[in-house]
């Protein structure tokens, strides 16, 4: 974890977003990416120009730079190298050419509350990023004044194409020092019983030899309601899932999201993409 980006429109959740940052660069001596998206046709946008069609366009671009001044001269802030990096034309879908330009290793970013985690999932600009980036984004929806993760809960369905988002969830861990636990969720109508569920899982991961891990079969009335209850239950600090790309997360949950799941998880959450 040497490099983190993260989108800022310079709003308080941005910011949040930000601070943890700043502890994971400090504790894992990264830098960071501060990337700002200004929609300006850039074919529009001459900075050696004397005169330019949008003239609004350098004034956003000096507008931007003064607040990453002011943002990068924040306290929390001193002793990392930090990067202003702002992108013209380009919307939060194009989020993975920014990554493979920069070499990003994970992306933090904020989320407006309970609005926002539900907007995460419905076409909102964390959606976006969630479809589009190769590398994991951390989604922070609270203030943290310390980003501690010891309880990392990982839930899936534990199919074979889910293998490589533990593989990447297993180094966070790693990294975080934090202990997995792995959860997977029964309900009425998809049941499974404990036998079968543990081998599922414990052939899931034999090829891993990360050993921190807990192994949890959870009971409930949606694969939802059981990820957010057996969160709560252990007082997780992350809750990690996959995701389909252009599909979604909906398809981690067969095609249905309930606004259970997107509304109450007042916790952050880490998507990995299969």
């Amino acid at each position: 974890m040497k490099k983190i980006l993260v989108p800022t429109d310079f709003s308080q959740e941005a910011n949040q977003a930000l601070h943890v940052a700043a502890q994971l660069a400090k504790k894992y001596d990264a830098e960071i990416y501060l990337l700002h998206l200004l929609e300006l046709p850039l074919h529009q946008v001459d900075a050696m120009a004397s005169h330019s069609e949008l003239p609004e366009a350098m004034f956003f671009m000096k507008l931007a730079h003064k607040r990453f001044e002011e943002l990068a001269s924040q306290d929390f802030l001193q002793g990392i190298e930090v990067h202003e990096t702002i992108e013209f034309d380009k919307s939060f879908s194009g989020i993975k050419e920014i990554c493979h330009k920069h070499e990003i290793n994970l992306i933090v970013m904020g989320s407006h509350g309970v609005t926002g985690f539900k907007e995460m999932f419905i076409g909102s600009n964390t959606e976006k990023v969630v479809r589009s980036s190769d590398v994991p984004v951390l989604v922070i929806k609270n203030k943290h004044e310390s980003f501690d993760i010891k309880d990392f809960v990982f839930a899936s369905d534990f199919n074979n194409d889910n293998k490589e988002t533990y593989k990447q969830a297993v180094k966070l861990a790693e990294a975080f020092n934090s202990k997995i636990h792995l959860v997977m969720v029964n309900t009425a109508n998809r049941f499974t019983t404990t036998e079968v569920a543990n081998q599922r899982i414990n052939t899931f991961i034999k090829d891993t030899s990360f050993e921190n891990y807990s192994i949890n079969i959870y009971n409930d009335t949606t694969v939802e309601e059981g990820i957010l209850n057996f969160s709560k239950s252990i007082n997780a600090d992350l809750i990690g899932i996959s995701t389909h790309g252009r599909q979604g997360i909906a398809h981690f949950f067969n095609g249905s999201i309930s606004e259970d799941l997107v509304n109450h998880a007042n916790r952050p959450v880490v998507t990995f993409k299969i």
